[in-house]
Formats: structure tokens, C-alpha cells, sequence
């Protein structure tokens, strides 16, 4: 398989943000065995679908030629050594619950792939509802031009 820019998301709203955000970046370069390419600035948004405290958030570019199933694993194993102990939860409506978390990562773009199965949704699903991932990514991309 070739090599291709993969973008995720890290976000976290409990304990040393700022913290957190070096450790997932450390962990995530050496399990993928690769440094990232790319890294947006480092922002805070407010908590969305819950009240909660607010988040620090970026966007990551790797270059890999790992499977977006393995990279969810990747991105899985992170949370759990990170001490994210919950599954996702969803509502008799079938929509998603969320909650205060010491570290989420989501992959919100794998090249120009499109994927859906049970537990993996490319394009992110929430890409268009979250401008702010949107404007990160731009952010990576305009520092290549520069």
C-alpha cells in the first residue's frame, strides 16, 4: 500500500491539557513508527454535546502506508495508555453521548479514501458540523505552501 496523509484530531478537556496533548503526539509518532508532517496550532473550543470544561484541540498529518484500521487501532491504544477508559455511549435516538475525556483522537481524513463500517467512519463524520477541524487541516496544508 502507498503512503498516505492521514489527519487526526486530538482533543482533551480533564487534567494538564497541554500535557496531554505532548503525550498522545510522543505516543502516536512512536507506535506508528514515524514522525508526523504536520501540526496545526494548538486551540480551545467549548465542549460540544455536553457542558463540560472547554478543550485544547489540533490536527496531525502523518504520512503512512498503514490500514485506517490499524491507524484506529493506533489511535485506540493511545486513549487506553493515556487512562481513557470509556466506550462510546449513544441514546435511545441512537445518537452519540459524550463526556469530559483526558484524550480523544479521531481520524478525520485517510488521503482521499471514503470508508464506513461499523466502527470506522472516513471522512470523519462530524468534519462538516465542527468547523474548526476544517480550518486546521487548512492550516497544515498552508504551511506546506510557505
Amino acid at each position: 500500500m502507498a503512503a498516505t496523509d492521514v489527519y487526526l484530531s486530538l482533543g482533551t478537556n480533564l487534567g494538564n491539557r497541554e500535557r496531554n496533548i505532548r503525550i498522545a503526539l510522543n505516543l502516536l509518532s512512536l507506535i506508528l513508527g514515524t514522525p508526523r508532517t504536520g501540526m496545526s496550532e494548538i486551540i480551545e473550543t467549548q465542549a460540544v454535546g455536553f457542558d463540560g470544561p472547554d478543550f485544547l484541540n489540533c490536527v496531525v498529518r502523518y504520512r503512512t502506508s498503514k490500514s485506517p484500521q490499524t491507524i484506529l487501532s493506533v489511535c485506540k491504544r493511545v486513549e487506553r495508555e493515556m487512562g481513557r477508559t470509556d466506550a462510546p455511549e449513544y441514546d435511545a435516538d441512537g445518537e452519540r453521548i459524550y463526556h469530559d475525556r483526558v484524550i480523544d483522537i479521531d481520524i478525520l481524513l485517510y488521503g482521499n479514501r471514503k470508508l464506513e463500517t461499523p466502527d470506522l467512519t472516513i471522512p470523519h463524520p462530524q468534519l462538516d458540523n465542527r468547523p474548526f477541524f476544517k480550518e486546521l487541516i487548512a492550516q497544515i496544508k498552508q504551511n506546506d505552501s510557505l
